[in-house]
């Protein structure tokens, strides 16, 4: 026998997503709705029979599923009509909820290797809680889908991925985007499957039960193919599909059926749903929504003026970080690391992580080579509470990793209204000089700053990282950290210098001053990262050969930018230079500059300093021509 209380919810579900629909045609609603009609039993199924210890991930069509979690009716209405006390404050709408345990967003794929890092979180805790994610037909088109599940099932990662088969990609039917068999694509990965339709009431849900007990009791994955069909258009749009089509599925659809069988029951069922809806909306017109001081606080530079000299350390960077993650590793249990080859005795690319699986194995994760995955899972474990740090091998394949930073990490807080936090750190190698050529020497910093949300850290030869990451550590919204892999060997005690005073300032990520002892700065240099070294080595030389004295900025934090200091800078010397070694056109100097000369109250010249805008070649004699160097910095001074 059906359960009457999942029919109630079902119709809940219908009339919440029907009500949208004439809110919507009325102007009350802003953006977009894609409502589940049809769908419904699907969500009451899986989300109606998890715990509420337990999590779900949800995509863009996420109202069944979000009702049948949370029982929240009154906050999706409201979040809906862009009131405050909607469960994100009206700023997520339709597709962005978060509320106890549950999270949705309108990206496809991506999802799922964020609900990938929280049901790791789960596991690492030992709690017995698992998690689902909900992903269409659609999704399946997406690669990150497959990275990731080549990795629940490796790590025995207890997530159930419910696949929603209603059919069509938006307007596209399956058969012009789909090849092979569903079931298939998961049982590859040697995930258990199941399968079920939302016709068949009774077996859905029992096999959804089946479903997730399996995941909970084996600690494994799966994969539960549900057939099912939307009755309404993608969104509130128009809707191509043959209209012979729908009306079969409408014939079949459980709650028509029901009306049709038991008029009695449905319409008592009906009055108290659409009482229970009349009173919300009479109840959230009168709410308010959100200010722009309560979404929004603006950045302000620092007013520091407490300087100290450098402190030169004799150690290389590289064996600074790794003395930093087996020191924190050892103190924060909620530390993890990951990235591609990185167990040890290898210890990665560049040897950061050495020794750090043998000290702590079930806390250090050695991915595929999936950089989409490894940054969503590390996504997934900061929502968790974790403090995840992802190594990207080299920083040229951050590119793989730009949906998960930017639609993912630097929206979770705002758009779930602060009821999310992603402390995750991503952690990569710039630069070239090296002679690894084009795909491997990049300056890729200008793509990972101006991120909205995201602090973006370049390390250099003077700051002791672990300094930095100390600070890092404590952050609670998202890092990124550039390392220079020729910093990596250097050590700050081989950059003293005798004509100049190296300080650094007392903020959290500290502003190098490098100033003459006995003359009056006439130009001002800014830079960062792995420039600073090469800059500060030939100092004398650059006096020498354009007869200009310069005062050195090195910056640490790269984004936002503080810009106290090169402002005090420029005030004296009214001529700036940015040397970054990516390329200048559109890039991190062009905005620093443009930062300079709209807070300034004077008249400055500026140049950018950059790489040549080609590929970074590997023979050495064009690569240093490529690259900015010493030469390029003197005759962009003489050349002024």
């Amino acid at each position: 026998m059906i359960n009457h209380r999942n029919i109630k919810e079902a119709l809940l579900i219908r009339r919440v997503e029907e009500t949208f629909l004439q809110l919507f045609s009325k102007g009350r609603l802003n953006g977009t709705v894609h409502t589940c009609v049809g769908q419904e039993f699907s969500a009451v199924a899986f989300a109606g029979q998890l715990k509420k210890s337990d999590f779900i991930f949800s995509n863009h069509r996420c109202h069944g599923h979000y009702l049948s979690f949370t029982k929240d009716c009154y906050g999706l209405i409201a979040e809906l009509m862009g009131k405050k006390t909607g469960t994100s404050g009206g700023v997520g709408s339709s597709q962005h909820l978060c509320n106890n345990n549950f999270f949705s967003n309108g990206i496809q794929g991506g999802i799922v290797p964020v609900a990938a890092g929280y049901a790791l979180a789960n596991k690492l805790q030992k709690n017995g809680n698992i998690g689902v994610v909900f992903i269409g037909d659609g999704t399946l088109g997406e690669g990150v889908l497959y990275e990731t599940m080549n990795i629940i099932s490796k790590w025995d990662i207890p997530l159930m991925i419910v696949c929603e088969n209603n059919f069509y990609a938006q307007s596209t039917p399956q058969h012009v985007n789909l090849s092979g068999d569903i079931l298939k694509r998961a049982e590859a990965f040697d995930i258990k499957t199941f399968k079920s339709n939302t016709w068949d009431v009774e077996n859905i849900i029992k096999n959804a039960e089946q479903s997730i007990d399996y995941v909970r009791t084996s600690g494994k994955p799966c994969f539960h193919l549900v057939d099912t069909y939307r009755l309404n258009a993608h969104s509130k749009g128009d809707d191509d599909r043959d209209a012979e089509e729908i009306q079969k599925y409408r014939d079949k659809d459980f709650l028509i059926q029901f009306e049709k069988g038991d008029k009695e029951t449905y319409a008592k069922y009906l009055v108290q749903i659409n009482e229970k809806i009349d009173s919300v909306l009479s109840q959230v017109e009168n709410d308010t929504e959100l200010s722009i001081n309560e979404y929004y606080s603006e950045i302000k530079d620092s007013e520091t003026s407490d300087w100290s000299d450098v402190k030169y350390e004799d150690k290389r960077q590289v064996d600074l970080i790794n003395q930093f993650f087996i020191d924190m590793m050892s103190k924060d249990e909620k530390t993890v690391f990951l990235g591609e080859d990185i167990l040890s005795p290898y210890g990665g690319a560049f040897k950061v992580a050495k020794n750090l699986s043998f000290k702590y194995p079930e806390r250090v994760f050695s991915t595929p080579i999936s950089e989409g995955a490894l940054a969503g899972i590390s996504n997934g474990l900061a929502l968790a509470g974790f403090k995840p740090y992802a190594e990207i091998m080299f920083g040229d394949f951050v590119t793989l990793v730009m949906d998960q930073i930017i639609n993912h990490a630097s929206k979770f807080h705002h758009m779930y209204n602060g009821k999310a936090l992603c402390p995750v750190v991503l952690r990569t190698p710039m630069g070239g000089k090296r002679g690894y050529g084009p795909t491997h020497s990049q300056t890729m910093d200008k793509f990972l700053v101006g991120i909205d949300n995201i602090t973006t850290v370049a390390l250099n030869a003077l700051i002791n990282p672990i300094e930095l990451y100390t600070a890092i550590h404590s952050e609670k919204h998202p890092v990124i950290v550039i390392e220079n892999k020729v910093d990596y060997g250097r050590k700050s005690s081989s950059l003293r210098l005798k004509n100049f005073n190296i300080q650094r300032n007392a903020e959290k990520y500290p502003v190098i001053k490098i100033s003459p002892y006995s003359s009056n700065p006439d130009i001002t240099i800014v830079t960062y990262g792995g420039n600073a070294a090469w800059i500060i080595e030939n100092l004398n030389k650059l006096i020498i050969e354009t007869d200009r004295i310069p005062e050195v900025i090195v910056l640490t934090k790269i984004h936002p930018v503080d810009y106290t200091e090169i402002i005090r800078s420029v005030q004296n010397t009214k001529e700036l230079y940015f040397v970054e070694e990516g390329s200048k056109y559109n890039g991190i100097g062009s905005e620093v500059i443009a930062g300079v000369v709209e807070k300034a109250t004077f008249s400055i010249k500026a140049k950018r300093i950059g790489a040549l805008p080609v590929p970074i070649p590997a023979v050495k004699s064009l690569e240093e021509i490529v690259l900015p160097g010493i030469d390029t910095l003197i005759q962009a001074i003489i050349n002024k």
